[in-house]
């Protein structure tokens, strides 16, 4: 059963990278400024420097998604319930890849988690809302403001200009790599909080499996993510897209230090959403979809889970 859940932690965190990587320079490819390859690999170096550090600054979150509060405590110590959360996000996080929607793993983990608790016994309403909904609820809201916003600010200073310049090139690059380390900082202890619970492949170890499976998911398999990102969000050129970028850096590095489980997917859609609505290119068609695919995320999950749990529990008594 250790191994088993070994593997479901693997595909959780090869879909989050497939999934979630190209969040953070989805910008540099949508404005052109740099090809998709190139951004590809600029956020698989930043996120797995992300990744590093969260071994060493992640506390509160692993806490948060071991479960422990959120379901009662025996079953966050039990591989078959962790195996089948890790199974229910993992396959959640697949299948909204494969049709190229930005979701968050942030709901996936926490609707599996969720669903199997529900149906191993019971689970902490309260702490629910506290720890996860509300700051899940306000990312995105806040994420568009800020995108907006920031811009007008920047668009006034002259810090984002229609075209590329060597400078604003420079200062994109680097708002797209901090994105990229900060949701590395913010997602590997998640999906690691899922060994920590039954002490296997415990700490820096779990950690560095997280990081090169995050990586891998991200080069091999993003590609539809990121036309959806790019380019089906909204239009834009290289000072739009910075200052959607500085946005998202700000508020997911402001979530790190203070332990919040914020969507990295909310705050970045959010943001480039914020840039659509200002500048009047917001793409309605794609953008709608999205959201309905955020709503959506949490139930899915948690509806796979309670199956799994069902129907697994009679193949691992």
């Amino acid at each position: 059963m250790l191994l088993f859940l070994t593997f479901a932690v693997v595909v959780v965190a090869y879909a989050n990278g497939a999934n979630a990587n190209f969040k953070g320079v989805a910008s540099l490819f949508g404005s052109g400024t740099t090809s998709y390859r190139t951004a590809v690999n600029w956020a698989a170096v930043t996120t797995a420097a992300g990744c590093v550090v969260a071994m060493f600054w992640a506390a509160n979150l692993l806490k948060t998604f071991s479960g422990k509060g959120l379901v009662a405590e025996g079953l966050t110590e039990q591989p078959f319930f962790l195996f089948v959360v890790a199974a229910a996000a993992g396959a959640t996080g697949l299948l909204a890849t494969r049709f190229g929607f930005p979701v968050s793993t942030t709901h996936m983990l926490t609707g599996a988690l969720l669903g199997a608790g529900w149906t191993a016994g019971e689970v902490n309403i309260s702490k629910l809302w506290d720890s996860f909904i509300k700051p899940l609820l306000l990312s995105p809201v806040i994420a568009v403001v800020a995108g907006a916003v920031i811009y007008l600010l920047l668009k006034m200073l002259r810090l984002a200009p229609d075209h590329r310049t060597r400078t604003l090139d420079a200062l994109h690059f680097l708002s797209a790599g901090a994105v990229c380390f900060a949701r590395g900082v913010n997602d590997t202890p998640k999906m690691a909080a899922l060994l920590l619970g039954v002490g296997w492949l415990h700490g820096n170890m779990g950690m560095m499996l997280i990081a090169v499976a995050m990586a891998a998911g991200g080069l091999i398999s993003a590609r539809q993510v990121a036309e959806t990102l790019a380019h089906k969000i909204t239009d834009m050129n290289p000072g739009q897209g910075f200052a959607a970028n500085f946005a998202t850096a700000l508020l997911v590095t402001t979530a790190n230090v203070h332990g919040l489980p914020v969507s990295t997917t909310h705050v970045s859609v959010g943001a480039l959403i914020g840039i659509g609505v200002t500048t009047r290119q917001a793409k309605w068609r794609t953008v709608i979809p999205v959201l309905a695919a955020w709503v959506i995320t949490l139930p899915v999950s948690a509806l796979l889970a309670a199956v799994f749990f069902h129907f697994g529990r009679h193949l691992f008594p």
